[in-house]
C-alpha cells in the first residue's frame, strides 16, 4: 500500500501507500479536477502503508489533462479519468530517519459533475457538482482512509521491538473551496481544504484533522508548478497509540518511557511542498505528463519529543517523488 503523494497532479500523483506516515509522506501533488475554462490543476498523493496519513500534504495543485470544451450546451464540467504511477522516497515510519523507496499509484476522475479520487490509501467523493466554466469551486464529501504506520517491521531495531500497530480504518469528511484566475492568469488556482477523520476500527480510537492551502499556476502549455502548506492536528488517542512508549515497550526496546504525545490534542506535523509537471505531448491538458515533487515536514513538539523520533528518528521529514501520468 505504499505509494506516492507528491506527484498526483503532475501525472504521478497517486499515492497508494499511506496510513500514519503516509500523510507526512504524501506526494506533493495530485491530479486536480480539470477546469472547463482552461488548464486544470493537479494534486498530490501519498505512499501505501506510510503515505496515506493525513500528515501528508495532498493538495499541491498541478494541471489536469483534458481536451478543450466546445460543448456550449453542457451544464456540468466534462467527464474525465486520470491515472498515474511512479516511485517515491519516504521515511520508514512517521518520524523515522530511515528511508524507503515505494511504488506510487493514483486514480482520479469526474462523472456528471461529481468528482472522485484516491489519495494514498483513502478514497473520497465530492458531492458538490462542478458546473461548466465556474471559477469558484466548493467541495464537500465523505472520505474513507486506511492508516498503516508501523503495521509491520521497521528498519530501526529499537522501534521494531515495540508492539506493532494495527491498521486503522478512518472515516470522515472533507470540505474546501478553490478559486480559479487569481494572480498570474485566468488559469492559476488557489485553494483551501480541511479533512477531518475519526477512527472507526478501535485502533487509536481518536481523530485527525488537517487544513491545507495550496497554489498552482501554468508556466506555459507544457509546464506547471504548485506549492502547498498544511498542518496536521491529532487527538490524544492518536498520540498515545503511535508516539507514546509505555513501560513494557521501554523494557523491550530500551527506549525511555514517554507519555507526552497522548496528554492532549496537539499539532503533529507541519508540511511545505513543491511540485511540477511537464507535458510530453506539448499540452498539459491531455496525454502523458512527467511529474515530480518534494515535501518537507517538521514534527510538532510533543511528537518530536517521542523517543521513536528524538532518539531513534528525526523531527525533519523529507519526501521526494516522480512519475508519469495520463489523463483522458
Amino acid at each position: 500500500m505504499r505509494s506516492i503523494s507528491l506527484f498526483a497532479t503532475l501525472a504521478i500523483a497517486g499515492i497508494a501507500t499511506a496510513p500514519a506516515a503516509a500523510e507526512d509522506a504524501a506526494l506533493p501533488y495530485e491530479l486536480a479536477e480539470p477546469v472547463d475554462i482552461g488548464l486544470a490543476p493537479v494534486g498530490e498523493a501519498p505512499p501505501a502503508r506510510y503515505f496515506q496519513d493525513s500528515d501528508i500534504d495532498e493538495n499541491i495543485l498541478l494541471p489536469g489533462a483534458r481536451t478543450d470544451d466546445d460543448d456550449n450546451d453542457r451544464k456540468y464540467s466534462r467527464d474525465y479519468f486520470a491515472i498515474a504511477a511512479g516511485a517515491m522516497s519516504v521515511p520508514d515510519y512517521n518520524g523515522s530517519d530511515e528511508r524507503r523507496i515505494l511504488p506510487a499509484f493514483y486514480l482520479r476522475g469526474r462523472y456528471e459533475g461529481f468528482s472522485f479520487s484516491t489519495r494514498g490509501t483513502n478514497f473520497q467523493v465530492d458531492l458538490i457538482r462542478h458546473r461548466r466554466g465556474q471559477k469558484i469551486d466548493w467541495k464537500f464529501g465523505p472520505i474513507v482512509s486506511l492508516r498503516a504506520d508501523r503495521t509491520g517491521s521497521v528498519k530501526d531495531p529499537r522501534v521494531d521491538l515495540l508492539p506493532d500497530r494495527k491498521m486503522a480504518v478512518e472515516m470522515g469528511v472533507f470540505t474546501g473551496v478553490t478559486k480559479t484566475g487569481v494572480i498570474t492568469s485566468a488559469y492559476d488556482q488557489i485553494g483551501f481544504r480541511v479533512v477531518a477523520l475519526k477512527d472507526i476500527s478501535g485502533r487509536h480510537g481518536s481523530w485527525a484533522a488537517s487544513p491545507t492551502i495550496d497554489y498552482g499556476t501554468p508556466l506555459s502549455k507544457r509546464a506547471f508548478v504548485g506549492i502547498s502548506a498544511s498542518m496536521n492536528v491529532y487527538g490524544k488517542g492518536f498520540g498515545r497509540y503511535y508516539f507514546d512508549v509505555d513501560p513494557m515497550g521501554s523494557a523491550a526496546s530500551g527506549l525511555p518511557v514517554y507519555t507526552g504525545a497522548g496528554q492532549k490534542a496537539t499539532i503533529g506535523k507541519y508540511t511545505l511542498g513543491m511540485a511540477g509537471a511537464y507535458a510530453l505531448s506539448g499540452d498539459l491538458r491531455k496525454g502523458f505528463v512527467l511529474i515530480g515533487g518534494a515535501q518537507y515536514g517538521r514534527m510538532g513538539d510533543r511528537f518530536a519529543d517521542s523517543p521513536i523520533v528524538k532518539d531513534a528518528g528525526s523531527a525533519d521529514q523529507w519526501l521526494f517523488g516522480g512519475g508519469l501520468a495520463y489523463q483522458f
